[in-house]
């Protein structure tokens, strides 16, 4: 029968652990100091699994250097390969949020590695005189290039899955927008008639805009890529392996299938930040059009009858306990509200990169914890709109063609032909009367009916006109 608990030893003391935990006393004891968020560092699984891939390639490092025997070796690879597919995961069990710049998450990791490993070659928890968490799967690492190689590795891993819910956003707003590329509709600035446009260029708009920001997105990848890993403690590699850091940069490379390169200056890079920011900085940029896209689609659709009411979101549940038959734009609302969440968070980055202080940032727990709920929340937000909204909205076609008709709006297109001094008498006296401008232009006589009738043509409303300007009278 498996004891119920045992007994380790570190720094502060001896502490008893629980027999089946593959988590040791740094983990205890960090469990205990860091009770913040209520949730632990299994919530978010690529960074569990970018532990064990970075974890995974040291082992293996080390191993080529012969510094670690091959069984011990392979013993600790087998462990960080089970928990990369997945298992284990619930022995991550420390809060994100923490202080000591990640320590207790890579001594987390190197407890639950240790003991796996230990089990693999038919040893019991505990039992760190055959393979220890720090003179064995922590050889030739220190916390301050692990965890934030590893942070970076889960980041990517997260922006990636955000990219492909980007991109399924995107086409669904082109599917719609080809839905609506016949719809005739004003356009607005500043909430008042502009021109006309056609619902399909509003909402190929959205699309090119979410396409702009995946793009931002890979190129925020590719800073996060360079590592310096091998750098232990400041960047000097102190305790490493001359050769350590380039094996097993290109080991990481290998196992997490990512362009991992080596860091230009490791001193530099074990201290700054500004890829977390660079990244924040586009996450940002991605909610903040998220949110503008969703306001257009809330005003749009607002209404039914007292609103602009152009188009209409679907109905996906009741909108009031006390007004039958309301419904609300709760999809848009709920991404709003997650763009406000990681315009947040980039404050949160901001803050907890300018705060580092000479050759290590202590902040990156906090910094990791922001990003990666930004990349989560911003995801699951991008696959909730493209799932539960926008295939569903519909045009109000005979409102729209109404609206355009009845606009002083039109007076725009017909400037290059009367003037702007006659296009404003126009749309003064439709203001005052009630009017259409094509019946005021006719009755002036400033136009014929057949001029009207060509210049108000829907495709010549919406695009760049290919129609030579009559002489404007003054």
């Amino acid at each position: 029968m498996a004891l119920t608990t045992r007994m380790e030893h570190d720094l502060v003391g001896d502490k008893e652990v629980p027999g089946d935990a593959y988590y040791g006393v740094h983990t205890m004891r960090a469990v205990e100091n860091f009770a913040i968020t209520g949730s632990t560092i299994a919530q978010f699984p690529d960074l569990i699994r970018s532990l064990a891939a970075v974890k995974q390639a040291a082992a293996r490092a080390n191993r080529d250097l012969g510094l670690l025997a091959p069984d011990i070796a392979e013993a600790i690879i087998s462990a960080c390969e089970e928990i990369r597919a997945g298992r284990l995961h619930e022995q991550f069990v420390l809060d994100p949020v923490q202080g000591g710049a990640g320590t207790s998450t890579n001594m987390n990791a190197n407890e639950v590695i240790a003991n796996r490993a230990l089990e693999l070659l038919g040893h019991p928890r505990g039992f760190y005189d055959v393979i220890h968490p720090l003179d064995h799967v922590n050889l030739g690492q220190s916390t301050n290039d692990v965890y934030p190689t590893a942070v970076r590795l889960a980041l990517v891993i997260s922006l990636r899955r955000l990219g492909d819910s980007l991109q399924a956003l995107a086409t669904a707003f082109t599917a719609k927008a080809a839905e609506f590329s016949d719809v005739l509709k004003m356009g607005r600035t500043q909430l008042q008639d502009a021109v006309p446009m056609t619902l399909g260029q509003e909402f190929t708009t959205y699309a090119v805009m979410i396409e702009e920001d995946r793009q931002r997105l890979n190129e925020a990848a590719t800073l996060l890529l360079e590592s310096h890993l091998g750098g232990t403690a400041i960047g000097t590699g102190i305790n490493g392996h001359p050769r350590y850091a380039e094996l097993a940069c290109a080991h990481l490379a290998e196992i997490s299938g990512e362009p991992v390169r080596p860091a230009s200056d490791f001193i530099e890079a074990t201290q700054d930040c500004g890829a977390f920011v660079q990244l924040s900085g586009v996450l940002k940029r991605v909610a903040v059009k998220l949110s503008k896209t969703c306001n257009d689609l809330r005003l749009t659709s607002s209404g039914p009858t007292a609103g602009l009411g152009e188009i209409n979101l679907p109905p996906v549940q009741a909108g009031s306990s006390i007004m039958p038959g309301k419904v609300n734009p709760v999809i848009p609302e709920v991404v709003n509200q997650v763009a406000f969440e990681v315009i947040g968070n980039d404050l949160t980055v901001t803050m907890a990169a300018e705060a580092g202080q000479l050759q290590l940032n202590a902040f990156e727990p906090v910094i990791a914890y922001s990003l990666l709920r930004s990349l989560t929340h911003l995801r699951a937000a991008c696959d909730t709109l493209a799932t539960r909204c926008i295939p569903g909205i519909t045009a109000n076609r005979e409102h729209l063609h109404d609206t355009v008709h009845h606009s002083i709006g039109l007076v725009t297109a017909l400037a290059p032909h009367i003037g702007y001094a006659a296009s404003t008498t126009l749309a003064r006296q439709a203001l005052a009367t009630g009017r259409t401008i094509k019946d005021l232009a006719t009755d002036t006589g400033l136009l014929t009916t057949e001029e009207l009738d060509t210049i108000l043509q829907p495709e010549n409303l919406t695009r760049p006109s290919t129609q030579p300007s009559a002489a404007a009278p003054q």
